[in-house]
């Protein structure tokens, strides 16, 4: 009698593990299943059903220098600190970029994305392809390549809802400006609608991704197209704040598809007190946002401490002064 009592323990707790393996596997993909593809409705980026949705994201930092983050258990991490979206930042020119470095390292980094977007995609998670350009202030310098590789990437993952596209991370100098964004924009645009009809694609602005006034004064047309927005808490105060509600009132849809607590520069003083102005005004317009940066790099834009060298299962002591703010922030 006892053995069959113990068979029948063994039996229900085998049962309970199954159980609850089942309702983890389905809370993993909740946010995808229940929000499904993501629109642009007016101002605003909303889910199948046409309620707001607000992206909740964390950008990688440049994925040839910081490739040990692009894994589930990283992202898993984030997800249960209320991430629900990972930017995938592929530098163009700086060291290791997608247009100075070679066939080879081209590969590379299309295998990192397609890590990115797996890992992402069995998370529930939504993920932004970001072709990152920097010191390249023109997106017309490499249009060419930009136009191959949206091609090739909107068609490989033309069946995913979860993907968004940022095809011109800050634009920026005298080249830079919202007539040659325009023209780049209308050509990566229709690259992507040939393959992919559905998924939200983001245009950066002019000065860094700050002007979105001029893009508010002369829109792109099309459907499912976003703006990018950008700013630093501590360089970038009420004036910049004022220029993105303007935008925003006047029925531009934007994400701020990068932000930080530092300096522009990426380091120097966290300014947490202008961050929660900032974070005041993008909750107020139910503005989606995206937080740079995924690493320990040793500069104040890290999320994760320097002296921390763990990729997943971060506790709140391994985060910065900049990651404790954020992750209390989405949660």
């Amino acid at each position: 009698m006892k053995n069959i009592n113990k068979k029948l323990y063994i039996i229900f707790f085998m049962l309970c593990g199954f159980f609850f393996l089942l309702t983890a596997n389905s809370a993993s993909a909740s946010s995808i299943s229940k929000n499904g593809q993501l629109q642009v409705k007016g101002s605003q980026i909303v889910n199948k059903n046409g309620k707001p949705f607000v992206i909740k994201g964390v950008s990688t930092h440049g994925l040839s220098w910081y490739p040990q983050y692009v894994q589930k258990k990283a992202f898993q991490s984030l997800k249960k600190r209320g991430v629900n979206t990972i930017r995938l930042a592929m530098y163009t020119e700086e060291y290791n970029g997608y247009c100075n470095s070679g066939k080879e390292n081209q590969k590379n980094l299309e295998a990192l994305i397609d890590k990115g977007v797996n890992a992402a995609t069995s998370l529930g998670m939504y993920v932004i392809i970001d072709w990152h350009i920097l010191s390249d202030g023109n997106p017309l310098t490499h249009k060419k390549e930009a136009k191959t590789f949206f091609k090739k990437i909107a068609k490989k993952y033309n069946g995913h809802k979860n993907v968004l596209f940022e095809i011109c991370n800050e634009p920026n100098g005298g080249e830079g400006s919202w007539k040659n964004i325009r023209s780049y924009a209308k050509t990566i645009i229709s690259t992507i609608r040939s393959v992919n009809k559905k998924a939200i694609i983001i245009v950066g602005t002019p000065t860094w991704s700050q002007d979105v006034d001029q893009a508010a004064a002369n829109p792109l047309n099309g459907k499912n197209i976003a703006y990018a927005f950008h700013f630093y808490a501590s360089t970038h105060k009420q004036d910049l704040r004022n220029k993105l509600e303007n935008a925003v009132k006047q029925g531009l849809p934007v994400i701020v598809t990068e932000f930080g607590l530092s300096e522009a520069s990426g380091n120097g003083t966290v300014d947490t007190k202008e961050a929660n102005k900032w974070n005041t005004l993008m909750n107020r317009y139910k503005l989606g946002r995206v937080c740079w940066n995924l690493s320990n790099k040793d500069e104040s834009s890290s999320l994760i401490k320097a002296s921390c060298n763990k990729t997943s299962g971060w506790k709140m002591d391994d985060f910065t002064k900049a990651g404790k703010w954020l992750f209390k922030s989405y949660k």
